[in-house]
């Protein structure tokens, strides 16, 4: 084998680090359910929205809470949560434990989409299930739930 092979080989190697075995799945899963959104009518939903729905509490969040648990900045929250409000996804209502907050709460619309998310999601499972068999399935979630651990 030439040099340039082994090369390009080791280089190859080195791409498939740990994240990227991470991402692959996830960002393919990503596809998948975002993808189902839109099929079931919420075609404006884009994966940078799971920031929001991912973190959302049941009854409502503040926006400063919202962007330290997406790991993002509250002006780039403040942005999604601008646009899913605009949708009729989202409001913003007084924090009735502090006056000078405001929460950001699911509108029945949003509601719809976090349990779409919730479905789309249990689907893909299945799928993965069906892939790799459901015990190490179960073994993978197992490990994951430790990694997610802090």
């Amino acid at each position: 084998m030439s040099n340039a092979k082994m090369s390009d080989r080791n280089i190859t190697a080195a791409r498939r680090t740990l994240g990227f075995l991470l991402r692959q799945p996830y960002e393919r899963m990503q596809r998948e359910v975002y993808g189902g959104l839109a099929a079931r009518g919420f075609p404006d939903i884009r994966p940078a929205h799971s920031a929001v729905f991912r973190h959302i509490a049941a009854g409502g969040s503040r926006l400063t809470v919202l962007a330290e648990q997406a790991g993002m900045t509250k002006q780039s929250m403040a942005y999604l949560v601008e646009g899913l409000a605009e949708g009729g996804y989202l409001v913003t209502a007084p924090d009735p434990t502090d006056g000078r907050a405001r929460l950001v709460k699911l509108t029945a619309r949003g509601r719809r989409v976090w349990d779409a998310l919730i479905a789309l999601s249990a689907e893909a499972e299945a799928r993965i299930a069906a892939r790799v068999g459901p015990a190490r399935l179960a073994e993978l979630r197992a490990i994951l739930e430790e990694l997610a651990e802090p």
